[in-house]
């Protein structure tokens, strides 16, 4: 981009710099003062979310981003972790809902809200990572299994139907039951994709070589970018990838599971869904196992946004294990004491 071959490097790495130290600030500030900042988050988020489709700056026939000179923030990523820590300090103030009425007032009605605004950006991906991240934080905190599905599907009946009214999804939900009848259209994306994880191999072409990412892989960058680490990386570079994934979702929801603290609990269980979750989606939708979203790859796809809100959540996870771990150490001293 703009004549410079590192342009995305560049953009990425100060991006990342920020992250970095914001997860740092967030892995030594108390995890409990976001409970009191819950509301304001949440009231922010869906302010930004009304902005940007207003004054949002339009790309591929969406409005996700604000720029700020030659910056550009996403507000979903910040209603992401709105709703995380909103939800945790409910839910750990609360018994959890045990039936559909209960679900709905508020935390039904606050994601609709949320999602309905994301979904008019348009943003399908988002809006299905806020509620796996929410399901996941119900599951924790002690909703009915059969209540939590019965959520879950309503969630999923009102997706199908944005996906219905919008005929790029449609066509999209159609490709993916057999990309190859249209490759040239609206299954292009995902045959590319496939070309580029099978011409991989084992081994790789090698780090930088990928003929994909050379004009014929659409957002090979952002959203793709797991069938280039395919094809540059081969199948143990992509397994690599996954497996570290997996070592994250093993390291975090051990967190969860081991805090003592009702919110850091489910806040640490809403996080790990959250960067587990998308990561799922957008490895799925890129191996032709479900349909593209548009969801980005954690940590790895090239968007500022994701990735500092990615590393922010690290931040939290990593002060509520320690904490935990504190909390722990101090009860044998209370004992002898």
């Amino acid at each position: 981009a703009n004549g410079d071959p590192a342009y995305y490097l560049k953009r990425q790495a100060v991006y990342a710099g920020l992250g970095l130290v914001l997860m740092v600030v967030l892995s030594r500030v108390d995890f409990r003062a976001l409970r009191a900042l819950a509301p304001a988050l949440v009231v922010t988020s869906i302010g930004l979310l009304l902005a940007v489709l207003v004054l949002g700056r339009a790309a591929n026939g969406a409005r996700r981003w604000i720029s700020f000179g030659p910056a550009a923030f996403q507000p979903s990523e910040l209603a992401k972790v709105a709703l995380a820590v909103w939800a945790a300090a409910y839910l750990a103030r609360r018994r959890p809902p045990r039936t559909l009425g209960e679900l709905w007032r508020p935390m039904g009605f606050l994601t609709v809200v949320v999602c309905g605004l994301i979904l008019l950006e348009p943003d399908l991906g988002t809006a299905i990572g806020i509620v796996v991240m929410l399901a996941a934080m119900l599951l924790v905190a002690g909703t009915p299994p059969r209540t939590l599905a019965a959520g879950v599907g309503i969630a999923g009946a009102l997706g199908l139907v944005a996906v219905w009214l919008e005929p790029y999804r449609r066509a999209r939900l159609f490709s993916f039951l057999n990309p190859w009848q249209d490759a040239q259209g609206a299954g292009f994306q995902t045959v590319q994709a496939m070309i580029g994880l099978g011409s991989g191999g084992i081994f790789g072409v090698g780090l930088g070589q990928s003929v994909q990412k050379t004009n014929y892989l659409p957002e090979a960058h952002t959203d793709m970018i797991f069938a280039i680490i395919g094809e540059e990386l081969g199948l143990l570079g992509a397994t690599a990838v996954i497996g570290a994934y997996v070592a994250f979702a093993y390291a975090a929801l051990r967190v969860a599971l081991r805090c003592r603290d009702p919110f850091g609990k489910r806040l640490a269980a809403g996080l790990t869904a959250l960067v587990c979750g998308q990561a799922l989606v957008n490895l799925a939708a890129v191996l032709g196992l479900a349909p593209l979203t548009g969801i980005t790859l954690p940590f790895v796809s090239y968007g500022g946004s994701s990735l500092v809100v990615s590393l922010a959540a690290v931040g939290v996870l990593l002060n509520i294990a320690v904490d935990d771990r504190r909390a722990r150490a101090s009860v044998p001293d209370r004992s002898r004491g």
